[in-house]
């Protein structure tokens, strides 16, 4: 409950402070905010429970008039005459032996196993809120974005994408929209010569030149995938991470492929909303 409560207010700081959509897509906020201040509701209606209560087995055990008949065990019961005999008040599995005082407690392990449970529970919920606590909130890296790389175009988008920048309404359109573009265009040179101003951080490119990559997520970082675009004509490339702003115009190189021929780069901070949806 107190990991619970901590990442419920670590949640609801990142969106009072604008910072929720390092994590998630800003699309899920009307989930995530409703979802934190409801754990910390519950979190708050914990402490009227009694002390015990949650241990309560929601059933009354009657009084001993009710509890099942034992037969008694023999009169006479020697050291090697013994015989396991339950108790009238047994509720766990616990066993009495005749004879001397013997006494086998299952009980006592199952709490000491309960025990570390719980302490190896403590130490892990403590070591995931000191970090998130310590630890800023941050982007992914681009080593990240190039780790993610499988070599292949990512499809963000399908032939809505496509259609719309063939009719020249291309404004709005991000890096994860170009690169669905140039994935699947069958007319490269429908495209050649449309503007575009793009923001990104700088990635290394096979042939020379650079990619200029961003990060797509669906619902969280977790499902992040990058996708880029080829940048060319820019002279030296910007440091690998950098974060940049390119313009240019589209261009189909000879042999189809679509890339941007850049007509300025310009570093940038990085962006307060890093990702594309």
């Amino acid at each position: 409950m107190g990991l619970a409560s901590c990442l419920a207010v670590v949640t609801l700081g990142l969106a009072l402070t604008g910072r929720l959509a390092l994590y998630i897509n800003p699309s899920s906020n009307w989930f995530a905010i409703p979802m934190a201040v409801l754990v910390l509701v519950g979190a708050a209606l914990s402490f009227l429970l009694p002390p015990g209560a949650e241990e309560d087995h929601g059933h009354d055990h009657g009084d001993a008039s009710h509890a099942p008949h034992v037969p008694a065990p023999p009169a006479a019961a020697g050291p090697r005459n013994r015989t396991i005999w339950p108790s009238a008040h047994q509720t766990g599995p616990s066993f009495m032996f005749s004879g001397p005082d013997r006494t086998i407690s299952r009980q006592g392990a199952g709490r000491s196993a309960g025990a570390v449970v719980a302490a190896t529970g403590g130490v892990a919920a403590t070591g995931v809120i000191l970090s998130i606590l310590l630890l800023p909130p941050a982007s992914l890296s681009a080593e990240i974005a190039q780790s993610r790389d499988v070599g292949a175009a990512p499809l963000f988008a399908g032939a809505d994408v496509v259609s719309l920048a063939t009719h020249g309404d291309t404004a709005k359109f991000g890096v994860g929209d170009w690169a669905s573009v140039f994935a699947t265009a069958t007319n490269p040179d429908a495209f050649e010569g449309d503007a575009v101003t793009l923001t990104g951080f700088a990635t290394p490119a096979d042939g020379g030149g650079f990619e200029l990559t961003r990060l797509i997520i669906t619902h969280c970082v977790i499902d992040a995938q990058p996708a880029s675009v080829p940048v060319v004509g820019s002279g030296a490339a910007p440091k690998t991470g950098a974060w940049i702003e390119v313009t240019g115009t589209v261009r189909s190189s000879g042999s189809g492929v679509l890339q941007i021929a850049a007509t300025g780069v310009k570093p940038i901070p990085e962006p307060q909303d890093p990702y594309e949806y």
